[in-house]
């Protein structure tokens, strides 16, 4: 039923003149679910409170109420046609009085509330659907959902979860909000977090990290009163610089089940390292940080590692956020492992010198879609240096696309072989005292890849070709705005 629901209002997105792209179907979908779940969300607590004997605070005030201007129903349940807005009548609303109202929910005093993050949303998105009819239409179908049950939530999470995915295969800059899930899964269960950890996103995009990490430590069955309310309030963290990503991240996470979730909108790396405080720090950090971008002179200024592409300047700052023993899971570019910039050395250096980096997985191209790059995954915990690495390769007798994904069956044997770091076909170890101490290079060279010179398809080598293109083009830009 949901599934048929998304297609139907696409459908009437497709037509509307102010709704161009998939992200704008993702938005503007997204506020209007968002809604119709408080909606039910409101109902299902004050049921709640009734049956304990309990007052209920409504959230909404009745104006503004789903049932007020959304769906007025007949005393037999239809729609009422009198009373339910259309065409300019509904814009006026939506724009002039519904979003201005929920804008103001945002006030200091309710940082840690729902409240605060529905002002959040509201203060961030612009309702773009030019067509009040077609706005109606999209209103009747939400309203025939429901996000009741428990099962309800799970399929509306798990359609959202898709449609993000569809905007990070639709290109452009759709792909940085979107890891694949098998990948995240497959981190999440190295990384293994416990009930009572702190886990942090600095580059949160859809929260995929922050939501995978919640469904692994759910699977817990014997959850105390306490563990809920820790996962609720004091586990999850994460900020994001983007405001498409930032409320589609915290409205992912409430869709999930996280009410309040403590997302900032805030640029991650505009904070100096040298202000970062234990009291700020993390047990675990799981995330996917941008690479290839660019980030100003005077932010530079906040990393002892100067350098102007942003996914080194993540790596320092989720460094100092660990806490002595914690522990990391991170995405990055596969050039990292053996750039002979001076940034490159001198991170890899520290970060040898300040974390165990214990297992490096090299992904093939093609894991993330509309991106050619190939990347690796860093685990390390923070507090020893790191004496010996162990290495596992990907090798799939597959391209991997968008009608070919990466599965966690993929991941399967890396999974069972990290438990022991085993040497095998496709894994092995080295030694930190045989890496070049000048170039601390770590590149992946497998040593028991029986057939090391096949030739990589024309597709590949293609895809590789684009991004070293935009790559120079990038670095031409920022030379000319140097003259």
């Amino acid at each position: 039923m949901f599934e048929q629901a998304f297609k139907n209002i696409d459908d009437i997105l497709r037509k509307d003149a102010g709704v161009g792209s998939e992200l704008d179907y993702v938005e503007q979908t997204s506020w209007v679910i968002f809604l119709k779940y408080l909606d039910d969300l409101e109902k299902t607590k004050e049921k709640e409170a009734r049956l304990a004997g309990r007052q209920y605070k409504v959230i909404i005030d009745p104006k503004y109420k789903w049932e007020s201007w959304a769906a007025p129903k007949t005393p037999e349940g239809r729609l009422d046609h009198n009373k339910a807005l259309a065409g300019d009548d509904l814009i006026d609303f939506v724009e002039r009085e519904l979003f201005p109202y929920l804008k103001k929910f945002k006030t200091p005093e309710s940082a840690d509330t729902i409240e605060y993050k529905i002002g959040e949303i509201f203060g961030e998105l612009k309702n773009k659907i030019q067509s009040g009819y077609n706005l109606r239409e999209v209103l009747n179908i939400v309203d025939s959902l429901h996000f009741q049950t428990a099962t309800e939530k799970h399929e509306l999470s798990h359609l959202y979860e898709s449609k993000i995915k569809n905007m990070g295969n639709a290109g452009r800059n759709g792909g940085e909000y979107y890891t694949p899930r098998p990948l995240i899964k497959t981190i999440v269960k190295i990384v293994a977090p416990k009930i009572g950890d702190k886990i942090y996103d600095g580059a949160v995009g859809s929260a995929g990290f922050l939501v995978e990490a919640f469904e692994y430590l759910k699977q817990n069955k014997n959850l105390s009163t306490k563990d809920a309310e820790t996962l609720q309030k004091k586990t999850f963290y994460g900020k994001e610089k983007k405001p498409l990503p930032y409320i589609i991240g915290v409205m992912n996470m409430i869709l999930h089940g996280i009410e309040a979730p403590n997302i900032l909108h805030t640029n991650t790396l505009a904070e100096n390292l040298s202000d970062i405080q234990e009291k700020d720090r993390f047990d675990i950090v799981l995330t996917n940080p941008p690479f290839g971008g660019s980030e100003r002179a005077e932010v530079q200024q906040n990393f002892p590692i100067k350098t102007s592409e942003t996914a080194f300047l993540f790596l320092q700052h989720f460094i100092k956020m660990l806490r002595a023993g914690g522990k990391a899971g991170i995405v990055i570019k596969n050039t990292f492992l053996s750039n002979t910039d001076n940034a490159s050395v001198s991170l890899r250096k520290y970060l040898l010198e300040s974390c165990n980096l214990h297992t490096i997985l090299d992904l093939p191209g093609g894991v993330f879609t509309g991106a050619g790059v190939k990347t690796v995954i860093l685990f390390f915990e923070k507090g020893s240096s790191t004496k010996k690495i162990w290495y596992y390769q990907l090798n799939l007798n597959r391209n991997l696309g968008k009608t070919n994904p990466l599965s966690e069956t993929d991941l399967a044997e890396f999974v069972e072989l990290q438990k022991t770091k085993v040497n095998s076909e496709n894994s092995w170890t080295i030694d930190i005292k045989d890496v070049d101490k000048k170039t601390f290079d770590l590149s992946v060279k497998n040593p028991n890849k029986k057939d090391d010179n096949i030739l990589r398809s024309p597709k590949e080598v293609l895809e590789e070709v684009k991004v070293l293109d935009s790559e120079s083009n990038k670095i031409l830009a920022e030379v000319k705005n140097l003259i």
